[in-house]
């Protein structure tokens, strides 16, 4: 499993909800099964800050809480490592 640096961390176009959580909405292509969305959310979930990760195989959808705002090639990177391709929704 990757690692991804603090250094990927920045502001960017996210959602802030009340708890001063941000949340971002990506679209994974390439994923077919649970196993699929394991890897990624495995991936995602490494990157400093990450509180949740929804991910569906049958949407595309990938959803990530965070504690701060994520920069979205740290997102992006980490589907990549799980074998994916994903764009920001």
């Amino acid at each position: 499993m990757a690692v991804y640096p603090a250094s990927l961390e920045a502001p960017h176009d996210v959602t802030e909800n009340p708890m001063s959580a941000t949340t971002s909405t990506f679209q994974v292509t390439g994923m077919t099964c649970g196993h699929c969305e394991m890897s990624v959310r495995e991936e995602v979930s490494e990157i400093p800050g990450v509180q949740n990760v929804d991910v569906s195989h049958e949407t595309g959808s990938l959803v990530v809480s965070s504690e701060h705002q994520l920069e979205d090639a740290a997102v992006l990177a980490a589907v990549t490592e799980a074998g994916y391709s994903a764009t920001r929704a």
